[in-house]
């Protein structure tokens, strides 16, 4: 979403906003949340790893959708991870993700580590400018193979309240900036960035990569003069096309860091909230090309949005009259949902013992020969498709219209309805390739649960953005 089309939109009551309106902020559709875009970085970090191999898995968010239903579970289940994998959610600081990573290489235990945020803003808010949604996922373990060597970090834990929001409250309510720059910023971040320098034996000098995540605009660099950190070394910190992305933030600027450095350089990553998070990684080698899109690759993808009011439909801080069609029960019976946890989590169907044919949903008997129970587990989430048929649809209910439906003919030889999802203005034509994508497929308000599944959408080459 273009800022300057937020600013605008706000200019007859609150012309300040201009200040604010350069660059553009990541935002999600209607169907994507914290758990969507987990999975969604957890697959692109696992490509070519062996998820039955994951010990441990934690999710790190302040704005997760589910207060007591595990939602690392759900990142889990969806990414077929072997179901003795040890989950845990960690929130109420946007320092959660980097936390959650020292915690980690401190145990040394193999896991992957993934952090999301979806946070609400209040219209005409300076966070509405600033804030974007977004997620990031490592995965970590030892062995020679590794990306960077984690050299250790420091933690600061002082009652110093720059934001907050009560458990209650759907918006954060902030202080004042230069009282949090000069005494929390220019104060706490120093110092546990030099109690880390000086317990590795290291200077300033010899920081390659230095990420700051809080503390407001402009914080990286004012902190990183107060440390001595060259100005070559700050990481552009992604909030002019991505937005602050809260507990994400941190693992998102470790990410470009990991895409940026060479081997031997000394990368330090921040993260200011209630005091101070600081880590400390060696980059051990360049990494191989695992066909994994990371930052880069996803920024080189993005859609371009100047329709504000699709950003606040999709958010739900406005609600559109859809009309009659919309007004269904979308009650989950959870039983069923649980029966087959494998087909929707997982998406996995069927293959035929006899006759070799794939079908989903997964059935007792073949659709193609007939035969019973000869049903063996087929995998479909990562198995590329051609649309084969397609129809926008406007009368249908959705609320991204129009609703695109069509058969996606799976290279392996499945075949299936399904709803296609990102299509751009242009539309979607037969032949088209497809990908699979975790979404939610309905949204339960009148008890407050959400269902997920999968969907088909267009495969966007970087070049062709």
């Amino acid at each position: 979403m273009q800022r300057s089309e937020i600013a605008k939109a706000h200019a007859w009551a609150l012309p300040g906003l201009r200040g604010l309106g350069k660059g553009e902020k990541a935002f999600c559709s209607w169907d994507e949340d914290v758990i969507t875009m987990a999975v969604e970085a957890s697959r692109d970090c696992m490509r070519g790893q062996d998820v039955n191999a994951l010990a441990r898995l934690c999710l790190a968010s302040t704005s997760a959708p589910f207060a007591d239903v595990q939602n690392a579970t759900l990142v889990a289940s969806a990414l077929g991870a072997p179901r003795n994998v040890a989950t845990s959610d960690q929130t109420a600081s946007t320092r959660a993700g980097l936390s959650a990573l020292s915690h980690a290489c401190e145990s040394g235990a193999s896991q992957l580590l993934v952090a999301g945020e979806k946070r609400r803003t209040k219209l005409g808010s300076a966070q509405e400018m600033l804030f974007g949604d977004g997620a990031a996922a490592l995965l970590l373990g030892s062995g020679d193979d590794l990306l960077a060597i984690y050299l250790g970090s420091e933690s600061l834990s002082v009652p110093f309240v720059d934001h907050f929001r009560e458990s209650n409250s759907d918006y954060e309510y902030a202080w004042e900036e230069r009282w949090i720059r000069d005494e929390g910023v220019g104060k706490l971040v120093p110092e546990a960035v030099n109690a880390l320098l000086r317990r590795l034996g290291k200077t300033a000098a010899d920081v390659a990569h230095f990420g700051l995540a809080g503390g407001g605009p402009r914080a990286d660099g004012f902190a990183a003069k107060k440390i001595g950190i060259a100005d070559a070394a700050v990481l552009p910190d992604l909030r002019n096309n991505v937005g602050d992305t809260g507990a994400a933030h941190s693992l998102l600027l470790l990410t470009e860091a990991l895409e940026r450095a060479q081997p031997g350089d000394l990368i330090i990553i921040a993260a200011f909230a209630q005091g101070c998070e600081v880590i400390a990684f060696e980059m051990a080698a360049k990494g191989s090309d695992t066909g994994r899109r990371g930052l880069a690759g996803n920024l080189a993808r993005r859609h371009q949005e100047t329709a504000y009011m699709k950003m606040l439909s999709f958010s739900g801080e406005i609600e559109v009259e859809w009309g009659m069609r919309s007004e269904t029960d979308q009650k989950t019976a959870l039983t069923q949902q649980y029966r087959v946890a494998d087909q929707t989590f997982e998406f996995v169907g069927g293959k035929c013992r006899d006759c070799d044919t794939i079908q989903f949903p997964r059935l007792p008997n073949c659709v193609n020969c007939g035969a019973f129970d000869t049903q063996s587990p087929a995998p479909l989430a990562d198995e590329k498709a051609k649309v084969l048929t397609v129809t926008a649809d406007w009368l249908m209910f959705s609320q991204s219209p129009p609703l695109y439906m069509g058969l996606s003919q799976f290279d392996n030889g499945a075949r299936m309805l399904m709803e296609i999802v990102d299509v751009g203005p242009e539309g979607i034509d037969v032949g088209t390739p497809l990908e699979m994508t975790f979404r939610i497929k309905e949204l339960d308000k009148m008890r407050g649960y959400r269902r997920y599944f999968w969907k088909a959408r267009p495969i966007v080459s970087a070049a062709g953005e």
